[in-house]
């Protein structure tokens, strides 16, 4: 998967979109490049747009180590994820969402961008 990451210093956030297929490894490699930017920037919102991801991969006990990896790699329960997601990739993000959210992580799925931006920035 291949990310590019914009920072919308007026509103405090930033945007990540992404491309390609979404697996573990790439995946766990943009958390770490998110959590670099934002640590740099003292920004704590991320937007992260996967509506051109081609697929994703990954078990479920994957998925729900995630929030451990997340932590391990030094994201921070203070932060807000608003992630954008393709119909089709629901089932996956949804537990993922989940998994996160039970384990302390602010985040929530959409399927547009004025809705997560509206949940992120609020």
């Amino acid at each position: 998967m291949e990310w590019e990451i914009r920072i919308h210093n007026e509103e405090n956030y930033i945007e990540v979109i992404t491309k390609g297929v979404a697996d573990k490894d790439s995946s766990l490699n943009m958390a770490k490049t998110i959590k670099e930017t934002m640590q740099q920037h003292r920004i704590t919102k991320a937007l992260i747009d996967h509506r051109k991801i081609e697929g994703v991969s990954g078990e479920i006990i994957e998925i729900y180590d995630r929030p451990k990896l997340l932590r391990i790699i030094g994201l921070v329960l203070g932060i807000k994820i608003a992630e954008i997601i393709k119909p089709v990739h629901m089932k996956h993000f949804s537990f993922f969402e989940t998994v996160c959210i039970n384990q302390g992580f602010r985040i929530s799925i959409f399927q547009e961008k004025l809705p997560a931006l509206e949940w992120l920035l609020k």
